[in-house]
């Protein structure tokens, strides 16, 4: 199995290099009866926009793709199944994997898996992100109202896409749109 701290602590160097922050660095497989797929998945962003061009994504890929075939021709293979390398921008759905982000999107709503069960048996949340406070995340659910549980404990997260999210998130560049329409408010 690949070590997944080791593949970070290679790709965060490169990533920083070309100016980005690294949001996550994930590995992904597939088996069925013989066959493997495995994807490297790599998730990076602009500070200033939280969003990657993808002129940006085929840079930062040549960019990982030579520094992992360095190090096999060095002798060290991090990987070694067949994998198929992704980089890509966050998205506006975007996981939340480092504490910032959970500052960040306050007010969003964001689906929270946990490692520890919350009010008794509970795993999966959804609310919105009422709080955080560097150790905590307070989240206000639809239904059970406020929720608190340690960050230490957060498994997985993302935001949800809503309304106010995709007001929040404004694409970066339009060219290479065939039409875009603006509604006029009456």
């Amino acid at each position: 199995m690949a070590d997944i701290a080791r593949i970070t602590a290679v790709i965060a160097p490169e990533v920083e290099a070309m100016g980005f922050e690294l949001v996550r660095v994930a590995l992904f497989g597939k088996s069925e009866v013989g066959d493997e797929e495995h994807t490297l998945q790599v998730m990076a962003e602009r500070p200033e926009t939280g969003q990657l061009v993808i002129e940006d994504c085929v840079k930062l890929s040549h960019r990982i793709s030579d520094k992992i075939d360095a190090l096999e021709e060095a002798g060290e293979v991090l990987i070694e199944e067949a994998y198929r390398l992704e980089v890509s921008s966050p998205g506006i759905d975007r996981p939340l994997t480092r504490t910032k982000d959970w500052a960040a999107w306050a007010g969003h709503e964001a689906k929270v898996n946990l490692t520890e069960p919350v009010d008794g048996n509970r795993k999966h949340i959804q609310g919105v992100i009422a709080a955080f406070d560097g150790e905590t995340v307070t989240l206000d659910e639809k239904k059970s109202g406020r929720v608190t549980f340690p960050l230490a404990h957060v498994h997985s997260a993302r935001l949800v896409l809503t309304d106010r999210l995709l007001a929040a998130t404004r694409p970066l560049d339009a060219s290479g749109a065939d039409h875009l329409e603006e509604e006029q408010e009456d």
